[in-house]
């Protein structure tokens, strides 16, 4: 057979000069290579064992690239590897790129040396070392490539080796070990690496704890978390550079140390392995997401105290839907330990943080006493008070507790956004309180209490939380439970008492079915508009849905969201445009929740306040403003008005006539109409789209603000009430608009 292998050889140096060498003589060596090659493995599949090594020796030395199945032929049949055949075989794996045939043989290589006394893995262990960093940049699986390096570790002569790969997150906890380790840390860490699935079995726990038990154990798990804050990795994948949170073998390790973290309580867990999980789902890490490790630490993360806030934060902040995914049965096991359901777990969760019952909380540093105030549902103040009584706002310089206080202020305003959030989802769910349980959860908590107080409750007849204790069960007031007298009542009521509530309510837009819906499986009444891509996809994340980039002209896709409490899934389709920038929308479907699968539901079927809220959102997302061209403005005539642009108008009846361009506005079934000196202006309420009379013409306009402070807004979500009122303001003095679009109003008459 060696003679074979000289050709072989011979061959592949030819092989390496193919880039010069003319294309049929390219093709001949190749087809020889090929069948010399062939020839080689027959002859290695009965060749003995000294043959087979000397055979992978002299394999390893060729191209980088290739003989990968002939030299795992060759290692699986040598045996009896002396150090120094193993020292060269591993320093040949340096050099080769590294695919999928090379696995099986290294691995075994790998075994065979650590089978080795120690003293005589010294001079292999030499030439494993760089081996790992080949491995990390090498196109393989991560369990390839873990199961490669966990294999070569084992080639370490030293007697406390630890299972940690080279990176910053690594050498962190070497440093912290020292050298040497002790042995009963190394042994932590040996059990930290094998924690397998996202939830470790009860006898891996078992163990963990006494190993927790060691001296040092805490302090090692503490400075384990300490050094994922910043950790980095510049490995590289499928050839190519990339940053990484870590190395693939210390994955295991990290999602390991995250367990004994929260198995032992460590105090400060829960923050830290929150940044953890957002850092390897790549959340402004700058790094390639690793989800397998942010899955783990989330379960993790669920076993800790204050657990409850770090998830529900999680929630709104990542974007992955299988790491979303994982929240879910995190917060869903959480609360069957508890014996509630996961939004039970949530509500009785939220952080007061530290503020009294009236939201504020106070400190005394020096000559100031700070306070910080939770003043509503959007709003954190901080204020500070000198010896003399005069107030300022802001945070005075050079406070010792400036630090804190704004920590603080940033985790209340977290915390106040969620749940703003978690309120607006009830509207979709049949939820009620006992009265004493609504009013520690809801009215009385320091920082829910200021979304709850600004909403209309109902008891058996709607009440604010400020005029009256409720009688009963207490449940969150939907307009599409009431009359519309009673709607109409309530938004006076909002006007007069200038209540600016946290997201509509009184104002809230009711959809309900139409008779052709009642009898169809899916709903096409916002089907076939043109919305601007980018806005829509932005608009759907924004309000929790899951959306799909789409592409290529033509290509369809799906937005989705689960509502009532995840028993319920809305989808909505739409597809791009000739021109990449628009999409064209599509149906509306509704699916039911069967254990783990989704059903298809007819309208009919699906419940009224779903049904509400779900196309309450298709309409936000249809209703484009920011397409104030010809054709835009065009189509939206065309459309039946939604309910927001109702719900608007509405609105507008009672703001205009207290405002200075009353004289000038006529409001009509589909348009605020506004009389300039040059033209008259109509401008359509649900999209905000210009038209100039005569003639219909489009008017595209800049320049627009939000009226002033003085008009009070009952409601402000996407922006187009403002819009409207903005616009409304500009044209009704139209003479003084100096932007370009002042062109096409031009200098005629005004025919209105």
């Amino acid at each position: 057979m060696l003679e074979w292998l000289d050709k072989l050889e011979t061959l592949d140096r030819a092989m390496d000069d193919l880039h010069i060498t003319a294309h049929d003589e390219r093709e001949r060596i190749r087809a020889k290579a090929h069948t010399v090659l062939e020839v080689v493995h027959r002859h290695l599949a009965k060749a003995d064992r000294a043959t087979c090594r000397e055979a992978a020796v002299r394999l390893a030395r060729l191209r980088a690239d290739a003989y990968g199945r002939e030299l795992s032929l060759a290692v699986h049949r040598g045996g009896a590897w002396t150090p120094a055949e193993m020292t060269e075989l591993f320093a040949a794996a340096r050099k080769r790129r590294l695919d999928h045939g090379d696995v099986g043989w290294i691995s075994h290589l790998a075994g065979e040396s650590a089978a080795l006394p120690a003293e005589a893995r010294h001079e292999p262990w030499k030439a494993v070392e760089p081996l790992f960093d080949a491995i990390e940049e090498c196109p393989l699986s991560p369990d390839e490539r873990k199961g490669m390096q966990r294999a070569l570790a084992r080639v370490n002569p030293s007697p406390l080796a630890l299972p940690l790969g080279r990176d910053g997150w690594g050498a962190a906890v070497r440093d912290h070990l020292g050298e040497p380790p002790a042995p009963h840390l190394v042994a932590l860490v040996d059990h930290l690496s094998v924690a397998g699935g996202p939830r470790p079995a009860k006898a891996w726990r078992a163990r963990c704890l006494e190993l927790l038990a060691g001296e040092g154990a805490g302090e090692l798990v503490a400075a384990g978390l300490r050094a994922f804050d910043g950790a980095r990795y510049e490995g590289g994948r499928h050839g190519g550079p990339a940053r990484l949170l870590m190395t693939d073998v210390n994955t295991d390790v990290a999602r390991g140390f995250a367990w004994a973290a929260a198995l032992a309580g460590a105090g400060g867990a829960a923050p830290a392995l929150t940044r953890l999980v957002l850092a390897a789902g790549g959340h402004g890490s700058g790094t390639e997401p690793d989800l397998k490790l942010a899955s783990g630490v989330v379960h993790a993360l669920a076993e800790c105290e204050g657990a409850v806030d770090a998830l529900r934060r999680l929630q709104q902040d990542v974007r992955s839907r299988s790491l979303l995914k994982q929240i879910a049965a995190a917060l869903a096991t959480a609360a069957a330990r508890h014996g509630v359901t996961a939004a039970q777990l949530v509500e009785r969760g939220v952080p007061g943080h530290g503020l009294s019952a009236d939201g504020s909380r106070a400190w005394a540093d020096g000559a100031w006493t700070v306070t910080v105030t939770v003043e509503d549902a959007r709003t954190v103040r901080v204020t500070a008070r000198d010896a003399g009584g005069r107030t300022r706002r802001g945070l005075p310089s050079g406070l010792a507790a400036a630090g804190e206080i704004k920590a603080l202020v940033k985790e209340v305003r977290h915390t106040l956004s969620a749940e703003r959030d978690r309120l607006e989802a009830l509207f979709g769910v049949e939820r009620s309180w006992p009265p004493g349980e609504w009013a520690r959860l809801y009215r009385d908590h320091p920082v829910t209490g200021a979304v709850a107080r600004a909403l209309i409750w109902h008891d058996g007849a709607p009440f604010l939380p400020g005029d009256r204790e409720p009688g009963g069960e207490v449940t969150l007031w939907h307009p599409a439970r009431a009359p519309m007298e009673e709607i109409r009542a309530w938004r006076e009521t909002v006007a007069e008492r200038r209540l600016r509530q946290p997201f509509k309510q009184a104002y809230r837009e009711v959809y309900a079915l139409t008779p052709a819906e009642e009898h169809a499986a899916s709903s096409g009444r916002f089907a076939a508009r043109l919305v601007g891509h980018d806005r829509l996809y932005a608009l759907a994340k924004q309000r929790g849905w899951q959306p799909a980039w789409l592409r290529h002209h033509g290509e369809p896709g799906e937005a989705w969201k689960e509502l009532a409490e995840g028993a319920w899934r809305v989808r909505f389709g739409y597809e791009l445009t000739g021109d990449a920038a628009y999409a064209t929308t599509a149906q509306v479907r509704f699916d039911r929740r069967d254990g783990r699968q989704w059903r298809e539901t007819p309208l009919a079927g699906v419940p009224p306040l779903v049904f509400s809220e779900a196309m309450r959102d298709v309409d936000l997302f249809v209703a484009d403003p920011a397409l104030d061209g010809d054709r835009h403005a065009r189509s939206a005539e065309a459309y039946e008005l939604p309910a927001s642009a109702r719900v608007r108008r509405d609105a507008l009846e009672r703001i205009l006539p207290g405002t200075a361009i009353a004289g000038r506005c006529t409001l009509t079934d589909r348009h605020l109409v506004v009389r300039g000196d040059l033209r008259t202006y109509k401008i359509h309420l649900g999209s905000a789209g210009v038209l100039m009379e005569p003639g219909d013409v489009p008017l595209s306009i800049a320049g627009a603000r939000k009226p002033g402070g003085r008009i009070f807004l009952p409601f402000e979500e996407d922006g187009t009430l403002a819009l409207i009122l903005g616009k409304a303001f500009l044209l009704a003095a139209d003479t003084g608009i100096t932007d370009e679009s002042a062109r096409s109003i031009g200098s005629a008459p005004n025919q209105g």
